[in-house]
């Protein structure tokens, strides 16, 4: 099981009614198609053995011989398989009918799951022919005795289970049956808190117009609240339709997204692949979800499978931009609500300390253009004049004719106070007072250009009496792309939860939704500008320092970033699904260059992010040290290098 991944199928055979032996010889061809595409579970609908809409056939003890010799039958010519498969059926036990989930592993029959809540509002009617089980668990004769004499008959579990893989610790399944899931306390809630990573629900969900919608949000709700997998495999074609329609709507999800959909009226496999690593890791962050183990639990017996380990080829795919949605209305709906959110953050920050000025460094890149958005924004909230957001532009060294006069334009269009400071003077005198030649353009020539920066917003801030408000984002405090004391420090720092990634999207929907012909076009000439902090003198006139030959594409750093600190995957996990994210773009090679660089920027420069101004947590992933991310500053990064070579 390599990083974690295992291959599953939701599965919707096409059935005949009734005929247990023709649906029997259906299961096991998708069954045996499962196990060749390297599938650990393959989950079918309820009752898919008879079909589901028998009706009063259900008390005909023909159909009930005939699905238990089915049963026997699945088991017996899969028994080749290397996967755990769930068939429903019906299974009569001490005189009452069950609607059952049959678990089959390798030609044995190893656990029976009865439904707990029958429905009565179906024009089926369950609750004409089936008990609701109530709890608890008992061991029943085993189905396939032609192996046994009666003095040595076998038996099998029969009631609340866990089936537990020995080869895969991580991979512990509980089942639950179609109304099982609808209801207010489905059983999957107490399976996963009892160990389960993955949840098969075995259903026959009728279709109505917009059901669909709501079983998908119920579906991906419930893996999330239960942090797992989620594996929902529905009837299809060859159910009656005297009074209902079955679309075979099959879905797989992995902590509240879904990860493998079949089209509706189709039947078939539907894989999706769920990271068990990624499961466990975010378990183990909350400490609201219990510790506890199947190993430990006396509710639930525990059915032992077998399943081979598979080094899969990933037919997943993991989103390039993982802070960026690929929606354009969801994006749309985001930049609106991470907008409105800097600007409350600030808001709330102006109004508490009772303060009328915000002071930004306005330097025509896009983060003080996006700080100075989200000022512009806090303003207007509080009904504020917008000529107290003081906007100072300092040139010096590394200063270009075009950032520059980005900057007064921006200012001018959003109706802000501009002021223009020259700082090279000053820089030029503290050289002279600390030895620093100028011709020497080494670390030292870039922060001394930065802290007088800082400096100056500072006193600017004291003369007004207002806060200098931070335009570092999330991406630059992962790499420590920041001078520490210098653009490092605000009062309050605005884009601190926001990755660059992101910030080129919320500046394009602000040029975007704008009635301002100029402004958009200042903010579009914004966005084509290269990212650069101008402390290194300009060639012919054009920015001769670009971050991201530095550094490395940001595009990159945020992947990392995201699936370091938010999904705890290891480096070499890491570079696995990036290697495949950006085929085409960058070679592995390149992926792993700039992945070693991001951990060991991101370890050394944790010293930066331990004394980090306030700043809004804007999304999942955040690095304040009061908030979600504690690090020493003296963490060595050696496991992580070891183990992405």
């Amino acid at each position: 099981m390599k990083d974690g991944f295992i291959r599953v199928a939701a599965v919707t055979p096409d059935i005949k009614v009734a005929d247990c032996d023709y649906n029997a010889d259906r299961i096991i061809e998708l069954i045996k198609q499962a196990a060749a595409e390297d599938a650990s579970i393959a989950v079918f609908p309820e009752l898919c053995i008879t079909g589901y809409t028998c009706g009063d056939l259900f008390l005909q003890k023909v159909l009930l011989d005939g699905a238990k010799k089915a049963l026997v039958k699945i088991a017996r010519e899969t028994a080749d398989c290397d996967l755990l498969a769930f068939v429903g059926l019906p299974f009569e036990v001490d005189g009452k009918l069950y609607n059952c989930a049959a678990a089959v592993n390798k030609g044995n029959i190893i656990g029976f799951v009865p439904k707990k809540n029958i429905p009565a509002y179906s024009e089926f009617y369950e609750t004409r022919h089936f008990t609701p089980w109530q709890g608890g668990n008992i061991a029943v004769k085993d189905v396939d005795e032609s192996d046994n004499d009666e003095k040595h008959s076998s038996y099998t579990c029969f009631g609340d289970m866990l089936f537990w893989c020995d080869e895969i610790p991580e991979l512990v399944i509980g089942v639950e049956i179609c109304e099982d899931f609808w209801t207010p306390e489905p059983p999957s809630g107490g399976l996963a808190t009892a160990g389960a990573t993955v949840i098969c629900n075995l259903s026959a969900s009728d279709e109505i117009v917009g059901k669909s919608e709501y079983r998908e949000q119920l579906v991906k709700s419930q893996s999330a609240r239960c942090v797992c997998g989620y594996i929902y495999a529905d009837a299809g074609m060859g159910e009656s339709t005297q009074d209902l329609i079955f679309s075979g709507h099959n879905l797989i999800a992995e902590n509240g997204t879904i990860v493998g959909e079949s089209r509706k009226f189709t039947t078939g496999l539907t894989f999706g692949e769920i990271d068990l690593h990624r499961l466990i890791a975010e378990r183990r962050k909350m400490n609201t979800f219990p510790a506890v183990s199947p190993g430990r639990t006396k509710e639930l017996d525990i059915g032992h499978f077998y399943i081979t380990p598979k080094n899969l080829e990933l037919k997943r795919r993991f989103p390039p931009m993982p802070f960026v949605p690929t929606d354009r209305d969801d994006l749309n709906n985001r930049c609106e609500e991470i907008l409105t959110m800097q600007a409350a953050g600030l808001a709330t920050r102006l109004r508490h300390i009772g303060c009328k000025t915000a002071v930004i460094g306005l330097s025509g890149g896009l983060d003080s253009t996006l700080a100075l958005i989200a000022a512009v924004h806090a303003f207007d909230m509080l009904g504020l004049d917008r000529k107290g957001i003081v906007t100072v532009t300092m040139p010096c060294f590394g200063t270009t004719k075009r950032t520059k006069s980005n900057a007064c334009y921006l200012a001018e269009a959003y109706s802000v106070t501009l002021k223009e400071i020259d700082i090279t003077a000053a820089v030029r005198q503290h050289f002279a007072d600390i030895g620093q030649s100028e011709s020497v353009t080494d670390v030292t020539f870039e922060n001394s250009q930065a802290r007088e920066r800082t400096q100056v917003l500072m006193d600017i801030a004291n003369q007004q009496g207002g806060i200098v408000v931070g335009t570092g984002d999330l991406s630059e405090l992962a790499l420590g792309w920041a001078t520490y004391n210098g653009d490092h420090m605000s009062m309050y720092g605005v884009n601190a939860g926001v990755p660059k990634t992101l910030v080129r999207h919320l500046v394009s929907y602000e040029s975007a939704n704008t009635d301002d012909k100029k402004l958009s076009e200042v903010l579009n000439d914004i966005l084509a500008t290269p990212v650069s902090p101008e402390l290194l003198p300009p060639s012919e006139g054009e920015i001769s320092q670009k971050t991201e030959d530095i550094v490395g594409p940001y595009e990159l750093h945020d992947f990392f970033l995201y699936y370091m600190v938010r999904c705890g995957f290891p480096p070499q996990k890491i570079l696995r699904i990036a290697e495949q994210s950006f085929a085409g773009r960058f070679d592995r090679d390149t992926v792993k260059k700039w992945l070693a660089i991001f951990l060991k920027r991101f370890f050394s420069q944790q010293f930066k992010r331990s004394c980090l101004p306030d700043g809004p947590k804007i999304g999942s992933v955040t690095l304040s040290p009061r908030g979600d991310w504690r690090m020493p500053s003296d963490a060595c990064v050696k496991l992580w290098l070891e183990n992405l070579q």
